[in-house]
């Protein structure tokens, strides 16, 4: 990052960030590669720190991808605590750097305000391309794209489709039809993303996998199981797939039935050389739980790094709830433990249900201790929610006890 940008940054940004920004700068030494940013910024919660992190990467990396998910972890972190305002001057002061020539560059930045849902912002930075000197193809458009879908503005991106090729002259890709595709099917429109797939076909547009998928998830989530199922074989029989992600929508769609189907349907994927990950055993997971089988759940949670996966923080979430569902308070907490020691801590809502089971089953010294670690972990706007209910639950007055008797 360029000692003018992080100048800007400590003008502009709020105070606590621009002490943060200013600090990192004054610290000789100081920077820090691109690797070592992002794996700070995984486990960082705290806008604050996020943008300090970001301030001290290296400006030696070889291309601006190298930068893209450093970039994109600050955005979110920022926009998670609603700082749009900060996020907008971040990401601005990134087009006074001399890549916003560089079409990946810039497309950097439209990506980072879709992230933020600031589509305003992603469509504005797409139009100053020709005022930076930015050349325009259909790579930056694809993300323009994906901006608005992330901004979840599905209805617009039609409209985009239609005009912006033919106003700036380029052609669309699998990339764009398949953005296009997921924007129907947002909409539940499957029927104009059935005919979107024909279109494809008569422009000798390749249908990939990942635009199956799409169409098959959202058929299946609007119950059309008939439909899908059809879509599925001819997918199959076009020889494009399934892979895992096919399978794991297949999956998804009877997670609430009968686990031995869901069991089986892993099995499948494993017998076509496929390697089942932990969506697949997610889903597994979540049929058990369902099901009132947590031993069996636990038993797939404890078997995940022997099947060659990790948990992430839908495993921690779903396990945790279900735990708590069962009165299982003492085996929630040692999951939320491991949450914390992997990083993929669970939603705020999952672990207030945990913190009053412990509390209510005279857990009370671990309901603290859940409460500490979460006041450590988060930035000020979350972690108020964890003071209001240490007061509620009357933790804190435990707390003071003691530290009186210690």
């Amino acid at each position: 990052m360029s000692s003018s940008i992080s100048l800007r940054l400590a003008r502009h940004l709020s105070t606590s960030a621009a002490t943060a920004t200013a600090a990192t700068s004054s610290t000789s030494g100081a920077s820090i590669s691109i690797s070592k940013a992002k794996s700070k910024l995984k486990s960082e919660h705290d806008p604050d720190k996020a943008l300090k992190i970001y301030s001290s990467v290296s400006d030696h990396y070889t291309s601006p991808l190298s930068s893209r998910y450093a970039q994109e972890y600050t955005v979110k972190r920022l926009a998670k605590s609603h700082r749009f305002s900060d996020i907008e001057v971040f990401l601005e002061s990134h087009k006074n750097d001399k890549k916003i020539t560089e079409e990946p560059f810039l497309s950097s930045i439209i990506r980072s305000y879709g992230i933020a849902g600031m589509f305003d912002h992603a469509l504005k930075t797409y139009h100053q391309m020709d005022d930076l000197g930015t050349p325009r193809s259909v790579v930056s458009f694809n993300v323009l794209l994906s901006a608005c879908v992330n901004s979840k503005l599905y209805d617009r991106v039609p409209q985009l489709f239609d005009e912006m090729p033919k106003k700036h002259r380029f052609l669309l890709d699998k990339i764009s039809y398949g953005v296009l595709i997921r924007s129907f099917c947002e909409m539940g429109k499957t029927e104009l993303a059935m005919e979107r797939l024909k279109e494809m076909e008569e422009k000798g547009v390749e249908v990939t996998v990942v635009i199956y998928t799409t169409i098959l998830h959202s058929l299946y989530k609007g119950g059309k199981s008939d439909d899908a199922e059809r879509i599925w074989n001819e997918m199959v029989k076009r020889g494009c797939g399934p892979d895992v992600g096919a399978y794991n929508v297949k999956i998804m769609n009877f997670q609430g039935g009968d686990p031995e189907r869901v069991k089986g349907l892993i099995e499948e994927m494993s017998n076509a050389g496929l390697k089942p990950d932990t969506i697949s055993y997610n889903y597994l997971m979540s049929c058990y739980c369902r099901n009132g089988m947590m031993d069996e759940a636990e038993k797939v949670y404890e078997d995940l790094e022997t099947n060659g996966c990790n948990p992430n923080a839908s495993t921690f979430r779903t396990l945790i709830f279900y735990l708590c569902r069962s009165e299982r308070f003492e085996a929630g907490y040692r999951v939320f433990r491991e949450s914390v020691t992997a990083n993929k801590i669970p939603d705020v809502n999952t672990l207030k249900y945990l913190v009053h089971g412990l509390v209510n089953s005279s857990k009370v010294k671990d309901a603290k201790e859940m409460i500490r670690i979460m006041k450590k972990k988060f930035p000020p706007n979350v972690v108020k929610v964890w003071i209001k209910l240490e007061h509620e639950l009357g933790l804190a007055k435990a707390e003071d006890s003691d530290n009186k008797r210690s």
